[in-house]
């Protein structure tokens, strides 16, 4: 059979709808032979790497693996918690925050999360809405800047899975969000919350993921796209241009890549005087291996040595409400036009469903 198996059907079955949260990836486990699974995975995706797959096969099994899985696995040992990966911990919150803060706006959906790379993942997931009913499916990335390396890569993993599917669900993907309002209000009160705990530096940093120069140069619109959440943001802070940086991190191999570099940039920052900066990251919408080992460590290591003084990380917005809200408004109007209102006499049961998942979030740590 070149299709998987269809649920059984039955006739007069109200459709539903569903939401699925995507993020990048992370191990199962801080080992080498987890991350090294990973990366695999990850580092093979023609969307993330666009060397010929001969050449490149060569050079991810024969040096980078090998070598890269190690170092990797003893970075992700160091933030690792009890409860497992932060960037899956989060991601796991949010999709149950998210069901809930729709469920107080009247909506009947369910909202589940999956992994780019990792577990549990795409395929799994959405075979997963299949056998539970859901007919109509809201595509949500944790990349608020669009980049084919990341959102496209996910529409490949959706629309590959469904050629194995007969009967296909209504799908919708969220293109960005990079300059939705609620998102830079919710980046907004995340900056000023840290500023009134901590005070206001010299310089506001902000840390995007770097890209191959050339994807840009191709056309990919993701280095606008950042800049342009950048100056909204630096806008509602009231920043001048010369109060703000915006630079781009995690780099791999020797090709020219987005600039400019986090690491240098800070460490310049240092040597002409800024004796303390914030650092920011705002395409992260929850903490990971980039933000909490590579910024929060690495970063503010090299900006002190190099003779700064002190070193703030603004955390990713995380289960933050203000996020919690923006991601119910940005799901709300991609889900405009389909009937996932609650009837009057249903209202009342979904209101304790709303306050259950809220409860069991904060059972969890979230904020509420």
């Amino acid at each position: 059979m070149p299709f998987l198996k269809e649920p059984e059907y039955t006739h007069g079955k109200t459709g539903k709808t569903a939401i699925l949260l995507i993020n990048l990836g992370t191990p199962d486990a801080p080992e080498r032979g987890a991350v090294k699974r990973y990366l695999k995975q990850f580092l093979w995706d023609q969307r993330v790497v666009e060397i010929p797959r001969p050449v490149w096969w060569l050079i991810l099994n024969g040096i980078i693996l090998p070598f890269r899985s190690g170092q990797s696995a003893k970075k992700y040992a160091t933030i690792w918690t009890k409860d497992g990966s932060p960037l899956k911990i989060h991601t796991e919150k949010q999709a149950m925050l998210l069901k809930g803060y729709l469920g107080e706006r009247g909506h009947d959906v369910h909202v589940s999360w999956a992994m780019r790379y990792g577990s549990p993942s795409i395929p799994s997931a959405l075979q997963k809405l299949k056998q539970e009913g859901y007919d109509r499916i809201l595509i949500l990335p944790a990349y608020p800047q669009y980049s084919a390396t990341t959102t496209a890569s996910n529409m490949d993993a959706v629309f590959s899975h469904y050629q194995q599917v007969r009967n296909v669900p209504e799908l919708r993907f969220v293109r960005n969000y990079h300059d939705h309002p609620a998102y830079i209000e919710a980046l907004r009160q995340s900056v000023l919350k840290h500023w009134q705990q901590s005070g206001r530096p010299e310089k506001l940093v902000m840390s995007f993921h770097g890209l191959p120069k050339a994807f840009l140069l191709r056309g990919d619109p993701y280095h606008c796209e950042c800049y342009k959440t950048a100056r909204l943001l630096a806008e509602k802070l009231g920043l001048t241009k010369d109060q703000y940086l915006v630079t781009f991190q995690s780099r791999l191999g020797k090709a020219e890549w987005l600039q400019p570099y986090t690491e240098p940039s800070v460490q310049q920052l240092a040597k002409n005087g800024v004796k303390r900066i914030d650092v920011i990251c705002p395409g992260f919408i929850a903490d990971c291996l980039e933000t909490l080992e590579e910024i929060a460590v690495e970063v503010k290591q090299a900006f002190l040595t190099a003779g700064g003084k002190e070193f703030h990380y603004i955390p990713c917005l995380n289960e933050s409400p203000a996020w919690l809200r923006a991601m119910a408004e940005i799901s709300e109007q991609h889900l405009a036009g389909w009937p996932t209102m609650f009837t009057a006499g249903m209202r009342e049961e979904q209101k304790q469903q709303a306050l259950i998942s809220r409860a069991e979030a904060k059972r969890l740590g979230a904020p509420h």
